[in-house]
């Protein structure tokens, strides 16, 4: 399963990369908006995969709850790492505007940060929902205690979510503060998150 999670974030880097090289240094936009439209059918590959797996009555693993995880994570973060490369790519190679980030300190970089927390709590979200169909496959059972469900490979994972959000949020916008909007200065169409 481990090998399946690597060939997924390998297949989306390269349907990604290789729909921008076709769109900007090929400029074959109609071919390139087809590979793009198939980033997203390499979750649908990885989560029929993890579901054939797990409902043929495999045990339950480790990279299985990866899986659930990683299928979070490309969910909530995938649109905004296309947008960012995009953008990158448009100006790398197709001489667009520079990708620019918000002012330190700015009211816009705030809400960056706060996009991203939200589309942490996305992951976790989407990650723990699979896990839980992955246990109620698996034929529902509560562990008896917190060790119990430690040596869970799907609890585990559950009971990691919160703490990996909750340190994110700490990390970021917990003391973010609400921004000068003196420092927003930058054009709307140039800025990224």
């Amino acid at each position: 399963m481990i090998a399946a999670i690597i060939a997924a974030e390998v297949a989306f880097w390269v349907l990604l990369l290789g729909g921008l090289a076709l769109r900007y240094l090929a400029r074959a936009r109609r071919l390139s908006t087809l590979v793009l439209a198939a980033v997203p059918l390499v979750d649908l590959a990885l989560l029929i995969l993890v579901a054939v797996d797990v409902t043929r009555g495999a045990p339950p693993t480790r990279p299985h709850a990866l899986a659930a995880l990683y299928l979070g994570i490309t969910i909530a973060f995938g649109h905004h790492i296309i947008q960012r490369t995009d953008a990158w790519f448009r100006y790398r190679f197709a001489s667009g505007p520079k990708p620019l980030k918000a002012p330190k300190g700015s009211t816009a970089e705030v809400r960056a940060i706060w996009r991203e927390w939200f589309r942490v709590v996305l992951a976790a979200a989407i990650g723990a929902t699979c896990l839980f169909v992955m246990i109620a496959l698996e034929g529902w059972h509560l562990p008896a205690s917190v060790d119990d469900a430690t040596t869970h490979p799907y609890w585990a994972i559950l009971l990691l979510l919160p703490i990996i959000t909750a340190v994110w949020f700490l990390a970021g916008p917990a003391f973010a503060g609400r921004g000068d909007p003196t420092r927003d200065r930058q054009p709307k169409a140039a800025r990224t998150e």
